[in-house]
This record gives C-alpha cells, sequence and structure tokens, in this order.
C-alpha cells in the first residue's frame, strides 16, 4: 500500500510504531532531549505533508522515514555549526545506596570514549552503525535508508567497526594481540 492512500488510522499506527525508535535514533545523533522531541516531531509534519501531496513513500515508509530523519540532523548541525558546546547530561548522578559513584563515572567515562569514537568515523560509517546497531535495522533496511547496494552497507560496516575497535582497545591489548 502507497503513503498516498493511508487513512487517519493507519497514519496513526504508523506514528505509534515508528515514533519511539526514530525519537531514539534522533536523541543519539543529537543527545538533546528538546532537540530529539522538535526534529522528530519535523519529521513526521514532513511525512504528513509528502502523504497530503501525495508524494510520500510509494514502498517502503520505515526507510522513507530514517532517511527523513538522517537528512533533518544533518541539517540541523549544519545550522548549528557555530554553537560550541558541551550538551547537559541526561541523568544526573544518583545518590542512593545502590549506585556506586566509581562505576557510574567509568560508565560515564567508557560512554564519552565510544562517543568521542564515534565521531572519528566518516559520516557514512557513522549513519551504518547508528541504524544497523542503536536503531536495530537490518542490514536490507539500512541499505534501502542509504539508497545503497548492501555489500556496500556491509563494507562500511566493516570498516567502521574495524576503526572503533582500533580507538577502544588500549595500546596495551593490541600489543599482546
Amino acid at each position: 500500500m502507497q503513503a498516498q492512500t493511508y487513512d487517519r488510522g493507519q497514519l496513526a499506527a504508523l506514528y505509534d510504531e515508528y515514533y519511539p525508535p526514530l525519537y531514539r535514533y534522533i536523541y543519539r545523533q543529537v543527545s538533546d532531549v528538546e532537540t530529539a522531541r522538535d526534529l522528530t516531531a519535523d519529521l513526521f509534519q514532513r511525512f504528513l505533508q509528502a502523504v497530503q501531496k501525495q508524494n510520500g513513500p510509494s514502498q517502503n515508509v520505515k526507510a522513507w522515514l530514517y532517511r527523513a530523519a538522517h537528512n533533518l540532523v544533518v541539517d540541523f548541525y549544519r545550522r548549528q555549526q557555530h554553537r560550541q558546546h558541551d550538551p547537559l547530561p541526561d541523568q544526573l548522578v544518583d545518590t542512593t545506596p545502590d549506585h556506586d559513584p566509581v562505576r557510574l563515572a567509568e560508565e560515564h567515562i567508557s560512554a564519552e570514549q565510544v562517543r568521542a569514537a564515534l565521531h572519528d568515523l566518516t559520516p557514512e560509517q557513522q549513519q551504518v552503525i547508528s541504524l544497523k546497531f542503536l536503531a536495530g535495522l537490518s542490514n536490507q533496511e539500512v541499505a534501502e535508508v542509504m539508497d545503497k547496494p548492501i555489500g556496500a552497507v556491509k563494507s562500511l560496516q566493516h570498516r567502521a567497526l574495524a576503526a572503533l575497535q582500533r580507538q577502544l582497545t588500549p595500546a596495551k591489548e593490541m600489543a599482546l594481540t
């Protein structure tokens, strides 16, 4: 069924199904709750406008939505290039006895190292890693979103994972292998 023919119920079902994973995908890219909410809202507004103009996706709605989400994030960063600031932490440190501050600090440092390593990848490698491992898409779905052959997606994924491994594996461990 083509998106141009969806009724309100079908559009509501699409929103319910795709809003949470698309919000998470966008949030992981921008690391800010309000920005992620705004961009996700913009995404669905664009989708509805495309459907109203009978210019919506003709086959794979999921791929269309992820591609549009990626484009919104890219546009967001282009507009924000002049701004350089560190995002606030997503969660405050929990001071209950169950939470060990040292363990929380170690997790935070590890997460920062992964984020830094991801930023060193090419934009296409970042997109493949985000779609495949963070959004949980299959290789075929990633290929459709990126409009690339599946072999190219697998190659990008392999190179990205190898680069991440090189960056995240301490030098001592590398020397032992």
